[in-house]
């Protein structure tokens, strides 16, 4: 019978201190020292993508803030206030959805509620998250609290579209720019969970496993604690791949080389192969794109031409390939046949891949006139 108490990894596994944030050292230092130098702004602005920490770090630092004896980087973890913020039950750290809460009739009972002092901590903080969601008129009743809090109140606003909140509140925060964590990163922290675990996991199935996250560590442990249910103690790179329909690297691999060598047969029976198998054509895309950009760079760096991708192609010519996989990747996602769309986006990369650029053109026939004008001159001198 299985354990109403059960906490996923996520969750388990959440930063407890700026030593545990991975991937974000530059806002780790950032308020590391200002926290050692006493120069604590009273407005933060997280920004970034989904999972890569904004309301963790958020956490960490308003327990930071509240450690007894005064603000320290590295708080007593067995203390009560440092226990009750993270785990979200301390009365002085209020932790808000801005999505749930965005009228301005909750904003003013909240600036309303920042005169009072806090009762157990040294600072009262307010985390709101997904602030973009505040209504304008929220916005504005916000802005004076903002501009001059009590000296005893700390904001910290998180947020994934930082480009909706008013340039008016941004002016007024130290920004913060999340990024998203870069696969080994995120690999290295998930054969951590899982020799924790007690689970054996290949490399390449967590390799895997961070290509789906797309930068958010969350998102991996997330798929991470799916695919111990769904395999028990030993996790291979097949189970991730037949689970979330991806494509193994050496598939992805041999397309681009069919690409490369305009081998049409084999690209057909490609794209027949990944759809009997149920991949998910989109994700082949967007993992061929980055193969393709691979060449790219490896192209500039030879001084523009490659063999990567299994055949000669210039530099002009991988990056012909590239524009033309972006350009039908809404067709590839929102089209009415995934599988058609796909065979005719890989197939207009071939040929775009094979076309010349009309300005080069002209410069080789302009190249090519101008020597044959020299040949006469050359014969009468």
């Amino acid at each position: 019978m299985a354990t109403s108490g059960y906490q996923v990894i996520a969750r388990r596994w959440r930063p407890q201190t700026f030593n545990d944030l991975v991937g974000q050292d530059h806002i780790v230092r950032t308020l590391t020292n200002a926290i050692e130098s006493g120069r604590i702004a009273h407005a933060f602005l997280f920004v970034g993508p989904r999972g890569t920490g904004k309301t963790s770090t958020a956490r960490v630092f308003a327990k930071a803030l509240n450690a007894e004896g005064g603000p320290s980087a590295s708080p007593p973890a067995d203390s009560p206030i440092s226990q009750a913020i993270m785990a979200g039950n301390c009365m002085d750290v209020i932790e808000i959805d801005g999505a749930s809460n965005n009228s301005v009739d909750q904003i003013r009972d909240l600036r309303e509620d920042c005169q009072y002092a806090p009762a157990q901590c040294t600072f009262k903080i307010y985390i709101i998250d997904e602030v973009h969601m505040l209504s304008a008129q929220a916005f504005n009743a916000l802005l004076k609290t903002l501009e001059e809090p009590p000296p005893h109140v700390k904001f910290i606003f998180a947020t994934t579209e930082a480009q909706k909140v008013l340039p008016t509140i941004v002016s007024r925060c130290q920004r913060f720019e999340f990024r998203p964590i870069a696969d080994e990163v995120i690999v290295e922290r998930l054969e951590q969970i899982v020799a924790s675990e007690a689970i054996e996991a290949e490399r390449p199935a967590l390799v895997s496993i961070a290509r789906l996250a797309n930068g958010g560590m969350r998102d991996a442990q997330s798929i991470l604690d799916q695919m111990i249910s769904f395999c028990g103690t030993q996790i291979t790179e097949q189970d991730v791949l037949d689970v979330y329909g991806l494509a193994a690297p050496s598939e992805i691999a041999a397309l681009a080389q069919a690409l490369a060598r305009a081998d049409y047969p084999e690209i057909i029976a490609s794209v027949e192969r990944f759809a009997h198998e149920g991949r998910d054509l989109f994700r082949v895309l967007v993992d061929l794109q980055a193969l393709v950009r691979e060449g790219l760079l490896d192209g500039i760096a030879r001084g523009g031409e490659s063999t990567k991708l299994g055949a000669p192609l210039s530099t002009e010519s991988i990056l012909r390939m590239l524009d033309a996989l972006h350009a039908g990747e809404s067709a590839v996602q929102r089209g009415l046949s995934e599988k058609v769309n796909f065979e005719v986006v890989l197939l207009r990369a071939v040929e775009a891949s094979r076309a010349r650029a009309v300005d080069a053109l002209i410069r080789e026939i302009s190249g090519l006139a101008e020597s044959i004008g020299d040949e006469p001159q050359k014969k009468n001198a």
